[in-house]
């Protein structure tokens, strides 16, 4: 493998609306997702794979007793701590079960039952009796005992930042907003609940662990499970041909995947299926933490910032840390000479939190631009204007230039589409029939990410086509389809000329689906890849020759701050009566560098929207103190928005090509949708009611009493 300084290229299919390439495989039923796979691709016979949850939050497992359980037809196996096989690295907590009697939280994997079906597995479970010695557990976050400081936060970020003397800053300042905002505990909940396939072989006299799973990366998941197997990465092979979503759920291997290898360890070569329910999704696969951020702004009468706090409280697990960077946007969005930035969590015996769409940037802004649109109320300013007059001419936090910050563009082109002039000063000045009437407006912003260690193998086929192999996996965002005319355009053909292979360990390595940075890196690493083999072979290659590439170190990765901006717009109706709630309208605009096919563009920004305005208005995971657990385990008690909530929705974004980012111009659209949406309709309830509410979600009680 070479590495490849890459150039721009040409946009010929890029820009366009390809339609997805494997379009006609999902409407028609035949992609095959991970439990899917069956005798037909030669897995005939498997077991099926129940899992034993802790009921309590704490503890030790005293005994399982499994005897009932295998006298249930159909039965095969009942696994525990005293029987699971061992694995060779423990250090991952979350990772790392049935190794002993220990319980970290409630829902914790503690026995595995296997059976010839599904519906003997889920039986046999219930007949699975466990013993346990209790202990006082702590499952509840409070300000008072989120105190540990972590030695970073997410994506490697520094915990704590301070620039000037923030405390003297806000002493002088003539317009202060000091207030705490809240966001709740979410859960991802894809379409496609996590599953997974496993088995096990040999060759060449070494054990081999192949899986079907869904997720977001299966080098990760190669990554993370070969050394703890005491395996060699080329010992184990992931797939995930098609997954149905995943919203940062599926970015890393959790228990469940760990539970299906070593169950399928114990099977003599028979496959292990395993699909993890709804309510064991609430317990297994990960979720955002609620956060409490303390903000300060201080302020000179026109609204010029000259301090910004941001001191954010979150909650941690102790068997596994994962501190999300909750104040990392405050850190980049708007300019004053005194900073500070903090983190401080509770370790407490829950589950393990994760990745959840825009983790950090969702919740972060949700209390930053609240706090904004105190301000602009406090200091008499409009909102859009305030964002204008706090705008930075470098990066706060790096110093270093933007690559390309166009948020006031986003910020006027909405406020003229959303019809924002004229927008009475006051709140609560509108009202229609029994409905007070408000808008409000937020800025959203994600960082535009290269993953390293991303390459691609091109290779010419002998009728003018040519295929391309990465790893990258596609989660339903069209990821086939936009490589497909990245591809296309590198290689200067036709997008139908390009045999495209992804989501396969085995081909060569690609990042996570995450991040907002899949079409980036791999991308980037798919045009080195054609690029070099143009450079060796020519445009008129002889069959069958072919090229693996990555791409070389671009120094203007270092000397720019890399960011996507956006401005969302919300109309917001209460009514009077009942503090029932609507969002009839809702318009993102974005600055998100070229994008590379319009029509999944547009999907995956008003899917970020959605998203947004899910959080803003219904969810909430209402984790139950007391026992330790997430009391709200189902899409019953867990409400989404679903269609009859979504009303007038758009989302556009502003022509451009940031070429200093990646050779296709191009930068991250999955997450920054989300970002700012749920503030932007919260800062509208308040034009529409005059109350002011600092928690998510934002509900009829709030505008009550």
């Amino acid at each position: 493998m070479t590495e490849q300084q890459t150039r721009p290229i040409e946009a010929r299919s890029m820009g366009t609306d390809l339609r997805r390439v494997d379009g006609v495989e999902k409407v028609t039923g035949r992609a095959t997702y991970a439990f899917e796979h069956a005798a037909s691709d030669g897995l005939a016979d498997p077991l099926h794979l129940w899992l034993v949850q802790s009921t309590v939050a704490k503890g030790r497992v005293v005994d399982v007793d499994g005897h009932a359980a295998l006298e249930h037809a159909g039965v095969v196996a009942v696994i525990d701590h005293t029987t699971a096989p061992r694995l060779d690295d423990t250090t991952n907590g979350e990772l790392a079960i049935l190794q002993d009697g220990a319980v970290h939280f409630r829902g914790q994997i503690v026995a595995l039952v296997l059976a010839e079906t599904p519906e003997a597995a889920r039986e046999g479970a219930a007949l699975v009796h466990v013993r346990y010695d209790a202990e006082p557990h702590e499952a509840e976050l409070r300000e008072d005992n989120a105190t540990y400081e972590p030695d970073e936060v997410n994506a490697g970020q520094a915990t704590d930042t301070a620039e000037g003397d923030v405390d003297a800053a806000l002493a002088a300042a003539d317009v202060v907003v000091d207030a705490t905002y809240r966001t709740p505990y979410e859960h991802n909940n894809p379409i496609e609940p996590h599953a997974t396939l496993a088995w096990w072989g040999e060759e060449d006299g070494r054990p081999t662990l192949t899986m079907y799973d869904s997720t977001q990366g299966v080098h990760g998941v190669v990554q993370s499970l070969f050394p703890m197997l005491g395996l060699e990465p080329d010992q184990v092979r992931v797939r995930a041909p098609y997954v149905g979503g995943g919203f940062g759920s599926k970015g890393e291997a959790h228990a469940h995947v760990m539970a299906a290898a070593l169950a399928a360890r114990t099977t003599d070569g028979r496959p292990v299926k395993l699909a993890v329910t709804r309510q064991q999704m609430f317990a297994l696969t990960g979720y955002r933490t609620a956060t409490i951020s303390h903000l300060r702004l201080g302020a000179r009468p026109d609204g010029t910032l000259t301090a910004i706090e941001h001191a954010v409280q979150e909650q941690t697990s102790a068997v596994r840390e994962y501190a999300e960077q909750s104040a990392s946007p405050t850190r980049m969005m708007y300019a004053a000479e005194n900073r500070r930035t903090s983190h401080r969590l509770a370790r407490l015996d829950v589950a393990v939190p994760s990745w959840m769409r825009a983790p950090g940037e969702m919740p972060g802004m949700v209390a930053l631009e609240i706090a904004m649109d105190e301000l602009a109320v406090a200091a008499g300013v409009d909102p859009i204007d305030l964002r204008v007059r706090n705008e930075p001419e470098v990066d706060p936090e790096t110093g270093k230039p933007f690559n390309d910050r166009r948020l006031i563009e986003c910020l006027r082109r909405g406020a003229d589409r959303f019809g924002w002039a004229g927008r009475p000063t006051e709140p609560r000045a509108t009202v229609d029939g029994d409905w007070w009437v408000g808008t409000g407006v937020a800025s959203s912003t994600y960082p535009a990410m290269r993953m390293p260690g991303n390459a691609a193998r091109v290779r010419s086929l002998d009728d003018g086509r040519y295929a391309v192999a990465i790893g990258a996996v596609d989660i339903g965002t069209g990821a086939r389809t936009v490589l497909t005319q990245i591809a296309a355009d590198a290689l200067g053909v036709e997008a139908d000329a390009i045999a495209l292979e992804i989501a396969d360990s085995s081909l060569p390595p690609a990042s996570v689906a995450g991040g907002s940075s899949g079409t980036s890196s791999w991308g980037t690493a798919i045009v080195a890849a054609a690029q070099r083999f143009r450079a060796d072979h020519g445009d008129t290659p002889d069959p069958g020759v072919e090229t693996t590439a990555s791409a070389a170190d671009d120094p203007a990765m270092k000397e720019y701050a890399f960011h996507s901006f956006g401005a969302v717009f919300a109309e917001t109706r209460v009514h009077r009566w009942t503090g029932e709630i609507r969002v009839p309208r809702m318009l993102g605009v974005y600055s998100v560098g070229r994008v590379v096919n319009p029509t999944t563009a547009r999907s995956q920004l008003l899917g970020g929207l959605v998203m947004g305005l899910s959080a803003a208005l219904f969810e909430e995971s209402y984790r139950d103190a007391r026992f330790g657990h997430v009391v709200t385990q189902d899409l019953a008690t867990y409400h989404v928005a679903s269609h009859a909530d979504v009303l007038g929705i758009e989302a556009e974004w502003l022509e451009e090509s940031d070429d200093r980012f990646n050779p296709m111009g191009s930068r991250g659209i999955g997450e920054i949708g989300i970002v700012g949406t749920a503030a932007a309709v919260a800062n509208a309830a308040y034009h529409a009611t005059g109350v002011r509410v600092r928690s998510l979600p934002v509900t009829a009680d709030h505008f009550l009493g």
